[in-house]
């Protein structure tokens, strides 16, 4: 029998979300159980559940440390970026496709409600602070097209946000091709959001 790994105080927790993520983006949600993934880490069976009760624990915890990935992918392409609020937008959106293309299973998990437990205190911050990034390239557009207002700036995030998600999804599903070739229709460049809502 293989000898089991032993972990200090706290690493175990991490290891499994560590090793979770990766048997995410190979299995899918479909085919991670809290068992299979003791097994690769090398622990008895029961030894996630001190972390984990529930499988949706455990997806919680995979969300929380998305979004972090998430709003991270967004503002390292945005620091990249001129400080001009087209080119910040545009930025955006290569960071949010970036994250959604290599991270897939983990991207569809963050957007599916009923698998999360959205009363985790640990999963509103990360959450907040990646939706912080689609307020901040939206203002700009709701501003230019006055729209200024609660009510207005809400409407532009959600025109911003279904169209860089929208795009993202039709990407990981193959109905466009990516930059490396795969996928079903050549690849183009996303429609310019940018110059459709903050033309020159």
């Amino acid at each position: 029998m293989a000898r089991q790994k032993s972990y200090h105080h706290g690493d175990l927790r991490q290891a499994l979300i560590d090793t979770g993520l990766t048997m995410l983006e190979e299995a899918g949600l479909e085919g991670l159980t809290l068992r299979k993934l003791a097994a690769r880490v090398g622990v008895s069976h029961a030894a996630p559940e001190h972390h984990f009760p529930t499988l949706k624990h455990l997806m919680t915890a995979f969300a929380v440390e998305g979004f972090r990935l998430f709003a991270a992918s967004m503002r390292s392409a945005m620091a990249t970026a001129p400080d001009d609020p087209a080119e910040q937008l545009r930025a955006a959106s290569r960071g949010y496709l970036a994250f959604a293309t290599s991270r897939p299973h983990l991207f569809r998990l963050m957007f599916t409600a009923n698998r999360l437990d959205w009363d985790d205190p640990a999963l509103g911050p990360p959450a907040s602070a990646a939706h912080a990034v689609l307020e901040e390239i939206s203002a700009p557009v709701a501003k230019r097209m006055k729209l200024d207002t609660p009510e207005g700036r809400a409407a532009v995030e959600q025109l911003v946000w279904s169209q860089i998600h929208g795009h993202a999804h039709l990407m990981i599903d193959g109905k466009l091709q990516r930059e490396d070739g795969t996928g079903c229709e050549p690849f183009v460049a996303p429609l310019d959001l940018a110059r459709v809502l903050l033309p020159e």
